[in-house]
This record gives structure tokens, sequence and C-alpha cells, in this order.
């Protein structure tokens, strides 16, 4: 696909399984023209569930996409160098327009919004009652403005479309709208999505958004745009309505990366959702668990994207977390337990967050049955705590909400230990307790696709890649040039209303 957008065709929807939490059952329809294709409420929620096994496939969420968010950031690198060199570029910050992860996301980012679209048009031609409509419509918007929040935090300047495209024409005209628009749009999106989602679905999905999604989304967005007062407001709301909402922290954080457990757990706030053993094309071909674990028989410690070292040997031992999210050692053909550091090839940790627990899967974790949570209410935690921080200084509210994230790290489980200790108002400036707060998020967080987004939005690449504390030198870093990745030069080449290339590309 040259083009931008694959405009209004959508190979084949995902449709729901009936009595059951996953969203993925492929079924193809084809061609979906509003005047045409939509005759009723069933016809629009296959159009949005089509978006989300766009979401759930090997370009987005089964690897290119999230491997590349984990690539740009300083917790992870190439671990085999003879990978391909798309890769290494992104992880090296020497990538060009011609990238092969980045031309693999993009347009598929663009199937997921016009998927969006196109529901949302079609739910418009049905002359039904708002009440009874408008949830929908609302889904539909808020996995528009999901794929617009990633598209405008990795490209900033990105063609914005929200109406359905009837002439395939038109994209050749089509510019790129300027990022501070395009967020005003995603909080639009979020708002009437807040308005109109239902408060929960059957058997209490979390792979589907709720007002509570919306909201939290509408945190994040602020935050990112650096609106900490409607940031603090929104997060609050969600942390106010959690019993409402079904949300809590788990008691053991392990269960976060489980697989099988994944549609019977609280703390998910929306999930991306795949089903084990289920391909069809490259939709639902997880590969994060392959990319990012110890694989091969028997397993060798031969990953792609691996922690550097010093994420490893710095975490301290007694954070439940860290012994949760890395592999630090493997067995041998013998059952002999083998330590990274004669691993047979990559000598350091790998992670195990998406590999240990994959549910239904293959032998190396491929076509996993993994929900990726896109959003936690740990996050909202952090949200809240860092956007009151921001407005009124260090208080105990903050200091509460880190603690309580803390508190579950201490459970080994059923073993509470003394670590993570608590923290103290009394102990901390404005700027050390949001340093502190970053810092719980990168470990809080770890391997779930956030740091590089927390590099951009605090503009910390200089300091994280360049510092003397450094858990990944990267002498490449550019600030002026990196915080962006490049339009891929196909799509300007095709369009050159889309000029000009972000800079240093």
């Amino acid at each position: 696909m040259k083009k931008i957008f694959f405009i209004i065709s959508i190979l084949s929807i995902l449709l729901y399984i009936s009595g059951c939490k996953k969203i993925l059952e492929e079924k193809p329809i084809g061609l979906l023209a509003p005047e045409s294709f939509y005759k009723s409420k069933k016809d629009v929620e296959a159009a949005v569930f089509g978006a989300y096994g766009r979401l759930a496939s090997e370009p987005l969420y089964g690897r290119q996409f999230v491997c590349a968010l984990m690539f740009r950031g300083d917790m992870c690198g190439i671990g085999n160098r003879g990978t391909v060199a798309a890769r290494i570029q992104v992880n090296d910050f020497n990538m060009d327009a011609n990238n092969a992860m980045v031309s693999a996301f993009w347009p598929v980012w663009y199937q997921v919004i016009s998927a969006a679209n196109s529901a949302e048009a079609g739910a418009k031609t049905l002359g039904l009652a708002e009440s009874d409509i408008n949830p929908l419509i609302a889904e539909a918007k808020f996995v528009r403005a999901l794929s617009y929040y990633h598209l405008v935090r990795c490209f900033g300047d990105i063609p914005y479309i929200d109406f359905f495209v009837s002439d395939p024409e038109l994209v050749k005209s089509i510019g790129k709208t300027k990022e501070a628009d395009v967020y005003k749009s995603i909080i639009k999106d979020l708002e009437f999505a807040k308005q109109w989602l239902p408060v929960t679905y059957v058997s209490d999905v979390r792979t589907r958004p709720t007002k509570a999604t919306a909201a939290a989304y509408l945190a994040s967005v602020y935050l990112t745009t650096a609106d900490y007062a409607n940031s603090y407001l929104e997060a609050k709301w969600v942390i106010d309505n959690k019993a409402t909402y079904n949300y809590e922290l788990e008691a053991d954080y392990q269960d976060l990366f489980r697989a099988e457990k994944a549609d019977n757990i609280r703390e998910p706030i929306f999930a991306v959702d795949f089903k084990g053993l289920l391909f069809v094309g490259n939709q639902n071909d997880d590969l994060v668990g392959p990319m990012t674990g110890i694989r091969n028989t028997p397993q060798n410690g031969f990953g792609v994207n691996v922690p550097l070292l010093a994420v490893f040997t710095t975490w301290d031992a007694q954070d439940y977390r860290r012994k949760v999210s890395f592999d630090d050692s493997i067995l041998n053909a013998a059952g002999v337990k083998i330590p990274y550091i004669s691993f047979p090839n990559e000598k350091r940790p790998h992670i195990a967050k998406w590999r240990r627990f994959p549910g239904t899967a293959n032998s190396d974790g491929r076509f996993s049955d993994h929900n990726y949570p896109d959003m936690r209410y740990a996050e909202i935690l952090l949200i809240a705590a860092e956007a009151k921080t921001e407005t009124t200084g260090p208080t105990q509210e903050a200091i509460d909400y880190i603690n309580l994230i803390r508190a579950r790290a201490r459970n080994w489980p059923g073993n509470f230990t003394g670590f993570p200790v608590n923290s103290s108002l009394g102990a901390f400036s404005k700027q050390q307790l949001i340093d502190l707060i970053l810092e719980e998020r990168r470990l809080e967080l770890s391997f779930e696709f956030k740091r590089w987004y927390d590099i951009k939005r605090r503009q910390l690449g200089d300091v994280v890649f360049k510092g003397p504390n450094s858990l990944e030198p990267q002498p490449n870093f550019t600030s002026s040039r990196d915080y962006l990745f490049p339009i891929p030069l196909t799509e300007l080449q095709n369009n050159p209303n889309l000029k000009p290339q972000n800079t240093g590309y």
C-alpha cells in the first residue's frame, strides 16, 4: 500500500464472539460504504470491531509499532544485532525516511482511523435517536482519538481526517494538520466519548471503552500537552469513580501479565485483545513475546528487543516488579539452570512480561492470548500524582497515590516485604517529587511501551541518552530531530502536500 490511507477499504472485520470477552473472530466483509453497507446497529458495531482487529495486528500491537516505541526509549536495546537493519536504525537514532518499521505501522494506523470514520458515518445514516446510536458513535470516536494520539506523539503534524472519504483522489490533496489542532480534535472526540459511552459492558470487558476509559485518556492527553489542571481533574474523576467502574490495583503484579487471567482482572482500563493461535494475514499475529523474551528450543537467550544490563542491575532486587519483568536465567536441554551471564547468545536478562505466561500460544510465545494494557489504573494514579504536583506542588494526596503502587510492589505475593518503602511528604521539593513520579512510571510501566512518550513529553533525551547516569548511551541522539519519527518517504512521494518532512530526515 503506497497511499496514506486504505481508503475505506477494510480487508476484514473482526466480529464479536457472542457471550465471550474476546473481540477477535475474523470474517471478511469488504468495502464499507455508508449508503450501501450500514443497515443496522450491528453493522456499525462490526465496523468498530474491525478497527479493534487492526489494532491487534503485527504492524501495531503485535510487533512493529510497540517494539519501535521500546527501541526508542532507554530501557531496551538491540540484542541480536544480526536482526534487520530497520530495527537497529530505530534504536540507534540513525534512521531515515525509508525505515521499514515506520513504513509498516503508519498506514495501518490510518486503516484503524478509516474503519472508525466509516463506522461513524454509517451510524449517522441509520436515523436513530441519539440515545440509541451515540454510544456506538462514541466508541468509533474513541478508537479514532486513540489512533491519532499515538500518531501525533510520534510524528507531530500529521494528516487528520475525521470523515468518510468517498473519493480516493481526495487523498492526493490532503496536507498536514498542526499538532496543536490534532490534540484539540482528540480532546473533542474523547469528550464526546466520555458523555455517551456506557459505564460497563457484558462481563465487564476491558477491550472496549467506557466513560471512565475516555476520562483516563483525557487525563493522559492533558498531561502530554502540559494542561495539568485538566489532567488532574480527569484522573481524579476516574479515581473517585473507581468502584462504579470496578477498577483496582491487582494484588499480585504478576497477574497483570498472565494471559490466562487477562479477562478477569480489574486493573486494565483499556487493552488490545489478541486471541491465542488465531491467525489470518497479519491480524492477531502477536510477535512481541518472541521479539522480547527468551526464545528458541532449547531456550538460549536469543532476543532482539532486550533490556539494557544497567536497567536490570540498577533496579533493586527487593522490588517484586523486577522479578516479574525479567527472566534472568534459563533451563538448558538437560534441565540445568543457566544464569544470564552464561547465556550462549545475548548475555543479558530478557523481558518476561510478554513471554513468561502467554496463555494459548506457540512454543515461542507467538499468537499469544495477551490483552496488552494500553491504560491501567496504576497509570491513572501516577497521572494524578504528577498533575497534582505540577499544579499545587507536593501534597499528601500525590504521595498517597505513589505509596499505593509501592505497597503492591512489596507483595511477593502473599509475602509482604519492606521494599520499596513509602515516601513522605516532607522529603521532596516540587521538582524532586516530579522526578520521583517519572522514575516510578519507568519501573511500574516498564516494557509497556510508555517510556519513550515520557522521555519525549519531558524533553529528557539529552539527559537519559547523553547524561552521566544514562542507562543507554546514545551519542546519535539529536533533540532537534529525534523526538519525531520521519514521515515515510513513499507517502511524501505519493502526496507532496505532506511536505515538509520532519526536521533532520
